[in-house]
């Protein structure tokens, strides 16, 4: 899972040119951009113009992209206003923004302005139509229903975002955390605003989504300040930066005196929503609950395929997949039970498991960064483009390890001071054995997301477009990558890694039906996680924390298969096209070097380069 580092809602706003840098180095292979049109000229200022604007009221945007310096400065010590009036705002300017794009004539377009323009404007068009039917506010980040959640809210992003994305090398950044942190309190309450807006139009999270959010919210305040990942980020990194100043102590009094008393009446909210809340899983309970979920499938795959044939894709491949992996256990001597059986056997193999201690879970991170290495000496063949960008691979903090999932990967900084992080969860050692380790390195890392968002960060792009994210192509191609370690020989001596494989793909299969499932089929929490269960072999615990994601991320869970299913029908349909002049290197490098994009643009992307090649 990629994880944001803008605001949802904002990368599906707009494009703009860099703002306050020149453009990354560029690699041998990577296309130089064509001189701009007349018409382009026009379409780059407005890119410029909405960026500008998103990044005015997005603080922790502008760190998250490391732009925090020189006349942004001031907005390090501020983070994201989330009134309702900030919500309001909003909608005005995506209503402003869309028809100010629309003045652009895409006709006299250059075929790479094209590409930005449309893949903006499928962005903006669906934050407009979000905005414009659905009347409750929920969380752009993840484009939830729930403003409050065991995934969504600032309780849950802050904390993080303070200690991965606030650098801190001189006092005045340290001075600008502790005002980040007093800011954290208004954040809340500003929050349990909106999601008392939203209750009053009966939008209230299941019960077990309360129940798993508050033991998040307790446990983050519930902390001893000398214990609290809120306090100990600064003290710890201004002491490894020789920052003299009292700053463990004026942290901890912003915690105790502001933050814990904002979530004491965060807490007390959820409570008091809890006695109101219903078991039913899915979002057609909601109000405009079908509606929110069309919206929300079409936002997360770009794609217009119904729910329907999603859900019977999904019955379909997870045929096939447990098939191919059925063949290879049977190969390596597990023949007794069905392919979930076997799988949870594997699962349940104290060999192929990491002990869940300290030492383990070191050794286990350093696994992973030996394999990312591996397989970054096979790319040259595979890719005619690289990424400059660093890759450090991380533990889930532990505040949050609880609601996170298995693994995901959060881009670094557009300046490269900040490297990409693939963060895995350690939570239980058991959930990830060491055969499905590979595959999640090779999706989280390279070659899935570090490589495609570091090739788009370091293009020759408009700045919005570097860090986007269209969830069909990034996972998509995340997926895609897994499958392509195959390719390159990484589980030549290696068949139980192939099974991991394999499982991963399946899980992305079976996350097909389930999402359909949960919200158009009318389908119990219960019944997901059997499902899940018996079709993969993973714990109850494990498939229970994945079905109460795709409970308030509805259409996220479809996006990963749908859009590798893309990236192989467009591969497939450049090999027939091209014959012998087929290019694995340059088909890659036509699809990653442009950026994220819809699915529809990718396509007719591809068939451009065809044309060329």
């Amino acid at each position: 899972m990629r994880k944001p580092i803008l605001n949802r809602r904002d990368l599906l706003l707009g494009s703009a040119a860099a703002l306050a840098f020149g453009a990354a180095p560029r690699t041998q292979a990577q296309p130089r951009r064509a001189s701009p049109t007349p018409e382009g000229v026009r379409l780059n200022a407005l890119f410029d113009a909405i960026m500008k604007e998103n990044l005015d009221r997005s603080p922790m945007s502008v760190s998250g992209l490391g732009l925090d310096k020189g006349e942004r400065a001031r907005q390090k010590s501020q983070l994201d206003d989330s009134s309702i009036a900030a919500w309001e705002g909003n909608k005005r300017r995506t209503a402003d923004h869309l028809a100010r794009l629309r003045g652009i004539d895409a006709d006299a377009l250059g075929l790479q302005e094209r590409v930005n323009y449309d893949s903006v404007l499928y962005g903006i068009t669906l934050g407009a139509q979000v905005e414009r039917d659905i009347s409750y506010i929920g969380d752009a980040y993840y484009g939830s229903p729930y403003v409050l959640s065991q995934l969504s809210g600032s309780y849950q992003r802050v904390p993080d975002f303070l200690d991965s994305q606030h650098a801190i090398e001189t006092k005045a950044d340290a001075e600008a955390y502790l005002s980040r942190l007093s800011a954290f309190a208004t954040v809340l309450d500003q929050e349990a605003g909106k999601a008392r807006h939203d209750v009053a139009l009966g939008v209230i999270p299941p019960d077990f989504i309360i129940d798993k959010a508050l033991i998040q919210m307790r446990a983050l305040r519930d902390a001893p300040p000398g214990q609290a990942v809120l306090v100990r980020s600064l003290s710890r990194r201004a002491r490894e930066k020789g920052l003299a100043g009292d700053w463990e102590q004026r942290a901890a009094a912003l915690y105790t005196g502001k933050v814990q008393p904002a979530l004491d009446r965060q807490i007390a909210l959820m409570n008091e929503m809890r006695r109101h809340s219903v078991h039913a899983a899915g979002v057609a309970r909601l109000p405009q609950g079908a509606a929110f979920y069309a919206l929300a499938l079409k936002q997360q795959t770009t794609s217009d395929v119904p729910p329907t044939e999603i859900h019977q894709t999904g019955l379909d491949l997870v045929r096939s997949q447990s098939a191919q992996a059925d063949a290879i256990l049977k190969a390596q001597g597990y023949t007794q039970g069905s392919v979930g059986e076997r799988l949870r056997a594997l699962f349940d193999d104290p060999k192929l498991r990491y002990p869940n201690t300290d030492a383990g879970k070191t050794k286990l991170i350093a696994d992973l960064n030996a394999k990312a290495i591996e397989v970054q000496a096979k790319l040259p063949e595979w890719f005619g483009t690289l990424p400059k960008a660093r890759l450090v691979i991380r533990r889930v903090p532990q505040a949050i390890e609880a609601g996170a999932s298995g693994g995901y990967y959060e881009s670094g900084s557009l300046d490269g001071t900040r490297p990409g992080a693939y963060y895995v969860n350690l939570r239980d050692t058991a959930e990830l054995p060491s055969w499905v380790l590979p595959s999640i390195t090779f999706h989280e890392g390279v070659p899935g997301h570090h490589l495609q968002l570091s090739l788009a960060q370091e293009a020759d792009l408009p700045l919005i477009r570097k860090g986007g994210s269209f969830a069909g192509y990034t996972e998509g191609w995340a997926l895609y990558a897994e499958q392509l370690a195959v390719e390159m020989g990484l589980y030549e001596h290696d068949p139980l890694g192939h099974v991991g494989q394999l499982h991963e793909s399946l899980f992305r299969c079976v996350r097909l039906v389930v999402d359909t499932g949960l919200h158009s089929q009318g389908w119990s929490r219960e019944q997901a996680i059997r499902y899940m269960v018996d079709a993969l072999g993973d714990t109850e615990a494990a498939m229970a924390s994945e079905v109460e994601k795709y409970c308030v991320w509805p259409g996220q869970a479809s996006s990963y298969m749908l859009g590798k299913l893309d990236w192989l029908r467009l591969r497939q349909k450049a090999k027939d096209a091209l014959g012998p002049r087929f290019d694995i290197r340059r088909f890659h490098d036509a699809g990653l070097l442009w950026g994220a994009m819809p699915l529809g643009v990718l396509d007719r992307r591809i068939e451009a380069y065809i044309k060329t090649a």
